[in-house]
């Protein structure tokens, strides 16, 4: 597996939008859905109950990939997950 690093603004946002660090390593390292948003540019998504919300909820990853590294460019949580998994399949 590549080398996964984070940028400042994902780990800002990892504070800011109170998202459990684990949770987004799980769903880098596993993610139930994926979608290319342009070339080099993935969006990796997991589904998850969120303690703090008392509901489920959707992380979504954005990462850049090179041959070495994947670059956590940001993250955020979502319960809109109709929205963005419609057409998918895990």
């Amino acid at each position: 597996m590549r080398r996964v690093r984070w940028t400042q603004h994902a780990l800002k946002n990892l504070v800011e939008r109170e998202i459990d660090r684990a949770q987004a390593e799980a769903t880098i390292a596993a993610p139930e859905f994926t979608v290319e948003e342009s070339p080099g540019r993935r969006v990796l998504m997991r589904r998850y109950f969120d303690e703090v919300l008392a509901q489920e909820m959707l992380l979504r990853v954005v990462v850049e990939e090179t041959d070495r590294e994947l670059i956590v460019v940001t993250l955020y949580k979502s319960s809109q997950l109709r929205r963005y998994l419609k057409g998918l399949e895990p």
